[in-house]
């Protein structure tokens, strides 16, 4: 499955049994994270260094609760601590990685 290119083509790939095998771990992240399951997501992305893995580590993170936590990987991503939904952020992760 290629990547998709589009915020649209991501959410039709949400129907599938797993993400595309060729995709950044980063997208696969939320791809597992919008299907409930944090601990897979956050696997994917912890210990990347990555500034775009350490966004969604920060994003996993503030949805876990652990605001403290995801301070410091916003940080590590050059990103303030959003003042948006949670819902938001995952749409604006979701649309930045599809493309970049």
């Amino acid at each position: 499955m290629k990547n998709p290119t589009t915020y649209e083509a991501f959410i039709e790939t949400l129907v599938d049994k797993s993400p595309g095998n060729s995709w950044p771990s980063t997208l696969k992240a939320l791809w597992w994270d919008a299907k409930g399951d944090w601990h897979t997501a956050h696997d994917l992305v912890d210990g990347s260094g990555a500034e775009h893995a350490n966004w969604v580590h920060a994003y996993l993170h503030r949805k876990e609760g652990d605001r403290w936590n995801a301070g410091y990987w916003y940080r590590r991503a050059n990103r303030p601590f959003p003042e948006k939904s949670l819902e938001q952020e995952w749409e604006d992760l979701v649309e930045f990685l599809v493309q970049n």
